[in-house]
């Protein structure tokens, strides 16, 4: 296999935790007989420093040309004003909406070595595996916003907007992937308050009863879905919901696990390269001082295998090597616990020797 490979790093951690992830797809390359070419491109808020914008257009080109991509994080307090004419996130909505990237895959899956580390009591949570599917080019965060007015008078809205294909588009493609795994699917709205959700309610049911008649599918209200990821997560298998929803729920789903710096994501369309990155943001709080956990992004390597590239046992070779570092007892500071942890480059040495074995 020969593949084209776009690196953005971004920043905070982003330049550090890409890094791993690359030394592992180089040491999939050569165990497998694969030859991956890596580029690194601008993204977020260094971006915005060199270029005055937060994707610039090499990018867009770049990425566009690529079989695939694989991010850092944007985004930090050094460009966090509110008045800024650009912010690094911009760079993030951009890319998805140029890429036509219309579905985020969250996989929420525990490491046994890790169940300890979650805030939730085991019995609550073992046996946890969701697979989220998030909306992600349409809802609120792509709706027309205006501000009016001034002073105590002053008002701000944005626009909830859903078409009926949207809808059916990340339905179909959520359905397709509990049939691979549990044959389960809930589809999380607000239809008791917010048009947009009744829109996708009716959208979803119709596309399950006409297309899907063998998934078991349910609705649940996205207020009552957060309560019960933290009382029966271990209860739901593929979970499909709107931008902003599936922003709020994923987050708050990520702490299951015990730590941000275990979870990857897939950002997907159609036959276009996808995007592949870790689910937290730029830490720029512990940025340059090597103990940021890169195995999120790692496992991102092993989504960008799995879904862009069709090399399912690398990328089972991959989460098999994180499974066994982490059996070997080696931890970065965000799982040790206060126990004993090694360095970023030290947890990439140790998955890529397990790759190399």
């Amino acid at each position: 296999m020969k593949a084209s490979i776009v690196l953005l790093p971004g920043d905070g951690i982003g330049p550090e935790i890409t890094q791993q992830a690359k030394r592992v797809l180089e040491a999939i390359g050569d165990r497998f007989g694969h030859e991956f070419t890596f580029q690194s491109q601008l993204i977020g808020g260094i971006a915005i420093d060199e270029t005055g914008d937060p994707l610039p257009e090499a990018t867009i080109q770049a990425c566009r040309d690529s079989d695939a991509i694989l991010l850092g994080a944007v985004g930090g307090p050094k460009w966090d004003d509110p008045s800024a004419k650009t912010r690094p996130e911009a760079g993030l909505l951009k890319i998805r909406k140029e890429l036509g990237l219309f579905a985020n895959l969250r996989p929420i899956k525990l490491f046994n070595q890790l169940i300890d580390a979650s805030p939730l009591r085991r019995e609550i949570i073992e046996g946890t595996d969701i697979l989220f599917l998030r909306e992600l080019t349409g809802g609120i965060y792509f709706g027309e916003s205006s501000r009016t007015g001034s002073g105590p008078d002053e008002t701000a809205s944005q626009a909830m907007v859903y078409s009926v294909r949207e809808v059916e588009r990340i339905v179909r493609l959520a359905a397709q992937a509990a049939k691979g795994r549990g044959n389960r699917l809930t589809s999380v709205d607000k239809a008791n308050v917010l048009e947009p959700s009744r829109l996708w309610r009716q959208t979803a049911a119709r596309v399950m009863a006409e297309e899907f008649p063998e998934v078991q599918y349910d609705v649940v209200l996205v207020d009552a879905m957060a309560m019960h990821l933290i009382n029966r997560p271990s209860d739901f298998d593929v979970v499909v919901t709107g931008n902003m929803f599936g922003d709020i729920l994923t987050d708050e789903a990520s702490m299951l696990p015990g730590s941000l710096g275990m979870l990857p994501s897939a950002s997907l369309g159609s036959g276009g390269p996808g995007l592949y990155e870790p689910i937290h943001g730029s830490a720029p709080d512990i940025a340059g001082k090597g103990i940021a956990n890169p195995l999120a992004t790692i496992l991102a390597a092993a989504m960008l295998l799995r879904h862009s590239l069709n090399a399912e046992t690398e990328a089972a070779a991959i989460e098999k090597a994180v499974a066994d570092v982490l059996a070997a007892g080696l931890r970065t500071a965000d799982i040790a616990r206060g126990g004993p942890s090694v360095s970023t480059d030290a947890m990439g040495d140790a998955v890529v020797d397990q790759i190399k074995q």
